[in-house]
């Protein structure tokens, strides 16, 4: 498979976006047409041909500040002007993980206790600096 650094010309054969994930957290983000990231697919710029996903892509690659990965993936059209995945891949990105997550030994339980009651782990007191 060619780097997208190394492509000198890239084929679109219908309506792509460039798609990548958040530096920050790993969030699935689309470039959007002002040179920012979004979560949401219907924001995001879509090209219809070679030149226009070379641009956005070559955009993203610059910015891999706020999100690495990039590439350029298939997207459909609706008829009522949204965008949605164009292949299996993109339609699990979307969604999330496909299995349930393991959770962390010791955080059986604790998801819903307020602050100062997770066990083993003592209250600040009232007017306390947290650090």
């Amino acid at each position: 498979m060619t780097s997208p650094l190394e492509q000198k010309k890239i084929k679109v054969a219908g309506p792509v976006v460039v798609t990548a994930n958040r530096t920050a957290d790993g969030a699935v983000v689309y470039r959007r047409a002002d040179g920012g990231w979004t979560t949401e697919l219907d924001g995001a710029a879509i090209a219809t041909n070679g030149d226009g996903a070379q641009l956005l892509m070559t955009a993203a690659l610059a910015d891999d500040l706020h999100a690495v990965g990039s590439y350029i993936a298939p997207v459909k059209l609706t008829a009522g002007g949204h965008v949605r995945p164009g292949n299996l891949r993109e339609l699990i990105r979307r969604g999330g993980p496909t299995i349930e997550l393991p959770v962390p030994l010791g955080c059986q339980g604790t998801a819903m206790l307020p602050p100062g009651e997770l066990p083993g782990v003592p209250a600040l007191a009232a007017g306390a600096a947290q650090t």
